[in-house]
């Protein structure tokens, strides 16, 4: 069984003081099982605050994003190197807003997939449709499109220290969700595709994550999917409460 992942991306939010207090109380409120990976993504001037609370616990640490040169003139920037400095072993890469807002291709999302693995941060690589896509019947070649681009000349053994976020783009911060039955359609397809290019035992063993609007309310269900193997939390993730409960909904699943 693959074990289930539960992220929060913070997304642009919490100073370093708040980033802090919401750790605590996460970590104060979440057990000591290993029976799901936990992952904070907050932002790049909060990594160090939150690592300085979490590096004892069995919560892991991750950016919202990197770039794929080691070193340079790219202000603004942030290395797999500097991020692995500061306590990060994952890092969410391709996520919709930054391909929305920030112009981020299927292209340079291949190329900071390596310089992550290179690094040996694991990567979760975002993956999804805008809603005039799925009204126009669309879904399932965009999401090959970008899974396969993805994958380009990443081996195997690499793929599989991976995990993949499906992330419907039109149920981020909408309130709206993507079914159950909708969110294990693109999944099961998605692991597919995975063993079309691998094959099924590198498939069977890629987690697949969903990140469209995933709450305490609706988790289970989601996560009761055959091939949902976690949440990339957005908005739920910045209350410690809400947080909480997807990640025992995610332990229930594991039971």
């Amino acid at each position: 069984m693959r074990k289930k992942i539960i992220a929060g991306n913070w997304k642009m939010n919490k100073t370093a003081p708040e980033a802090s207090e919401l750790t605590e109380e996460i970590k104060q409120k979440m057990d000591t099982s290993t029976e799901v990976d936990v992952v904070l993504c907050p932002p790049f001037t909060d990594l160090a605050a939150v690592y300085r609370i979490i590096h004892d616990s069995y919560i892991d640490l991750g950016g919202q994003n990197l770039h794929w040169e080691e070193k340079g003139a790219f202000t603004g920037e942030i290395s797999a190197d500097m991020l692995k400095s500061v306590g990060c072993h994952y890092v969410i890469i391709g996520h919709s807003e930054r391909r929305q807002y920030f112009e981020e291709t299927d292209e340079t999302v291949n190329k900071k997939i390596k310089s992550a693995l290179h690094e040996g941060l694991i990567p979760i690589v975002c993956v999804g449709e805008l809603l005039e896509e799925r009204e126009a019947d669309k879904t399932q070649s965009v999401i090959e499109t970008q899974v396969k681009a993805a994958f380009e000349d990443i081996d195997k053994i690499q793929a599989q220290k991976m995990v993949l976020a499906y992330e419907p783009v039109w149920a981020i911060g909408t309130g709206k969700v993507a079914t159950p039955e909708q969110a294990q359609e693109v999944h099961e397809f998605i692991r597919k595709l995975l063993t079309d290019i691998f094959d099924e035992e590198t498939a069977s063993t890629i987690r697949i994550q969903y990140g469209g609007s995933m709450k305490p309310d609706n988790a289970a269900e989601l996560l009761s999917q055959p091939d949902v193997d976690g949440g990339l939390i957005g908005g739920a993730s910045l209350d410690a409460g809400s947080f909480i409960a997807i990640i025992n909904h995610a332990k229930s699943n594991m039971e």
